[in-house]
């Protein structure tokens, strides 16, 4: 049992922070991030990627980084997308296990300890958040939950991935499956969770497991889900859900014999077959 514990204990911990337009609530998510870890059993490090500097988010984050010496703030000019930034920090993460919770006040990052405690307890190659797992605690519109109940069935047909829910901003992976995958993916902003997943458990990691989540969404009425924005974003997660099945299934993309057309310089140190 101390040998098991010592083990735990070893690993690192990373986690990335994909952050934009979070100028008045990036130092709380910090923090709060921050007290989750340090009470927890892992050494770790806290990457935040700042999705285009185009307020003061950046600046309010890296405020942060001579009160915590394990916090780097990463970040570029402009925005390329939630998915881009998960890729950008987890590229440079050190941790044998790597992963992302979202900024934003919706999700309470004490979750994540849930998270990782169900990583263990499964021997886990992915362990991800989940708004349909029983024990989750969820404020959520009916409107989005049919669109997510349909949503995941979809993906289910598609996939074969046996999971209930893949969009809960709050995601870990083992090391070895992110150096697997991560040089392979293309998507940067709506469907990149599914690519992530889809291209793990092609390649064999098939462990893949929900764990619990508290999670209270915004509404502000019937508009929202009528709403062109909204419309948008379901049509991009739809259009990128449907490319990744076109380049998993049909062009055979992510097949190590096809590197040539993935690697990405960037990614080019974590490219293994």
């Amino acid at each position: 049992m101390k040998t098991e514990q010592s083990s735990i204990t070893s690993q690192k911990l990373s986690v990335v922070i994909p952050a934009y337009k979070a100028e008045q609530f990036i130092q709380k998510n910090i923090e709060s991030l921050y007290k989750v870890l340090q009470a927890g059993r892992f050494q770790f490090e806290l990457i935040c990627v700042v999705d285009g500097q185009i307020d003061r988010t950046y600046e309010n984050a890296v405020k942060l980084c001579k009160k915590y010496d394990n916090l780097r703030v990463l970040g570029y000019k402009n925005n390329l997308g939630k998915g881009y930034a998960v890729r950008y920090g987890m590229s440079r993460a050190k941790g044998d296990i790597v992963g992302f919770v979202d900024a934003g006040v919706e999700l309470d990052p004490n979750g994540m300890a849930m998270l990782l405690e169900h990583f263990q307890w499964y021997n886990a190659d992915v362990i991800i958040g989940s708004k349909r797992h029983p024990a989750s605690q969820v404020v959520y519109p009916w409107q989005r939950t049919i669109l997510s109940f349909g949503y995941q069935l979809l993906v289910r047909v598609l996939f074969g991935l046996k999971v209930k829910d893949t969009q809960v901003g709050m995601k870990f992976f083992k090391r070895e499956v992110i150096e697997r995958t991560l040089p392979r993916l293309l998507v940067k902003k709506f469907a990149f969770d599914i690519e992530m997943l889809a291209v793990a458990n092609y390649l064999g990691y098939s462990r893949i497991y929900e764990a619990p989540v508290r999670l209270k969404m915004k509404f502000s009425g019937p508009s929202t889900i009528i709403s062109k924005k909204f419309f948008n974003i379901v049509f991009g997660m739809v259009w990128d859900t449907a490319a990744v099945f076109y380049r998993l299934r049909i062009l055979h993309f992510y097949d190590y014999k096809n590197r040539k057309m993935w690697v990405n310089p960037k990614y080019l140190a974590l490219v293994k077959k």
